[in-house]
């Protein structure tokens, strides 16, 4: 059970308003509560849009369009208008929410969704922001606990409890949280074309051929084959120093930090690495773990392979070794694991791989123009994380 609050009012508010907020179920603030349309997908008619639990975006909780289909068998009274929010109600997105919007086009929800729609005097903006809040997953947490899978029905929903100010004040906090979900999906719109656009140029600048298609100007001459065991000089010096140096770590996305000591474990027989080296995982290398250490001088662990470039710039072999290309060579080079998901690297293999390599002036113009690229992505991403903060702070501050 909620506890309630001594003085029922958030944290922060607009000024003007000073009233007690009033504390109402769920089932007060919406009605309907109606199960969704049980007819299989089929595929799109370019009209009709069937809404299920997977299609709504974990995130976001906005429409997820990439994959969409139509009921095979229509019917009106499961169209979705102004004014609805959906729940789902079994299994593991069991509380998942989704609000509908026009933009979204004429939309039928299906059987493992609850309809709902709001009442007069209530926003549905606000009523559905209150579905992103820590007290809202602690409840289906709770509530959807079964004996076999995790389910929240329709009653279960309506005795959730919730607090709400006047009209004025819901409209006014969903207005500017609305405002900044806007930004966020802006910010990772640009996200994600910068991204395409680095992927595609990837594969044009870097097509790993003797004669690219797509080149800088003023140059002409064949790119020259190398082996990466010609580029990379493996070593594997060791820290003789506790609390010498960072520990970093490989990830997917780039190379991550932090201070002090592994866990219970000493930094001794880590291996010493600085600027300009190579780190790649020995497992799940062909989804590309391998990664550029522009960290400084730090120690990772020796499960990592490390590797100093010789004969070419770093910073050009690290986008060129990123081509999907190359992540199919890697692919080539490893050898199933313990499970079908984990592959392990053929070092000797692996260092066979050939890589095509211009001259110097070259390489430098390339590592800079990606170099150029990824700081814009980056400061988008550092913006996203930003509204993204922003936004979490605003649910935790604004609402009761």
């Amino acid at each position: 059970m909620d506890k309630k609050p001594e003085k029922l009012v958030p944290e922060v508010r607009f000024k003007g308003f000073t009233d007690d907020w009033e504390q109402h179920k769920l089932g007060e603030t919406l009605t309907g509560f109606e199960y969704g349309l049980n007819t299989p997908a089929t595929d799109y008619d370019g009209i009709n849009k069937y809404l299920r639990i997977t299609d709504i975006d974990d995130v976001s909780h906005k429409f997820d369009i990439s994959h969409l289909t139509s009921p095979k068998l229509k019917d009106d009274n499961y169209l979705l208008a102004n004014g609805d929010i959906l729940f789902a109600r079994t299994g593991a997105s069991v509380g998942k929410s989704y609000r509908y919007s026009n933009i979204d086009g004429k939309v039928y929800y299906a059987g493992f969704l609850i309809k709902a729609h709001i009442k007069d005097h209530f926003s549905t903006n606000f009523i559905f922001d209150t579905t992103l809040l820590p007290r809202y997953h602690y409840f289906v947490q709770v509530t959807s606990m079964r004996s076999g899978q995790p389910g929240i029905n329709a009653k279960e929903y309506q005795k959730y409890i919730i607090y709400t100010p006047s009209e004025s004040e819901q409209n006014k906090i969903s207005d500017l949280i609305l405002t900044i979900q806007k930004l966020i999906d802006l910010q990772q719109r640009k996200l994600k074309q910068l991204e395409r656009l680095k992927t595609a140029m990837l594969q044009q600048l870097l097509a790993n051929q003797r004669f690219p298609k797509v080149r800088f100007n003023d140059f002409k001459d064949s790119w020259k084959d190398y082996r990466l065991g010609e580029v990379f000089d493996e070593f594997s010096v060791k820290s003789k120093r506790e609390n010498e140096y960072k520990l970093l770590s490989s990830t997917t996305s780039g190379m991550e930090s932090r201070s002090g000591r592994v866990s219970g474990h000493s930094n001794i027989g880590y291996k010493v690495i600085d600027n300009g080296d190579i780190v790649l995982s020995p497992q799940n290398l062909w989804l590309g773990n391998i990664n550029l250490n522009n960290m400084g001088k730090g120690i990772v662990s020796p499960s990592y392979h490390t590797f100093k470039i010789v004969n070419a710039n770093p910073i050009f072999v690290n986008f060129q070794l990123k081509t999907e290309k190359m992540l199919f060579e890697y692919k080539m080079v490893s050898v199933q694991g313990a499970s079908v998901v984990r592959r392990n690297l053929d070092m000797d293999a692996f260092k066979k791989i050939v890589i095509k390599i211009p001259n110097e002036k070259e390489q430098i113009k390339i590592a800079s123009l990606f170099s150029s690229i990824s700081n814009i992505i980056n400061n988008h991403q550092n913006k996203l994380t930003q509204l993204s903060t922003l936004k979490k702070y605003l649910l935790q501050k604004m609402f009761i």
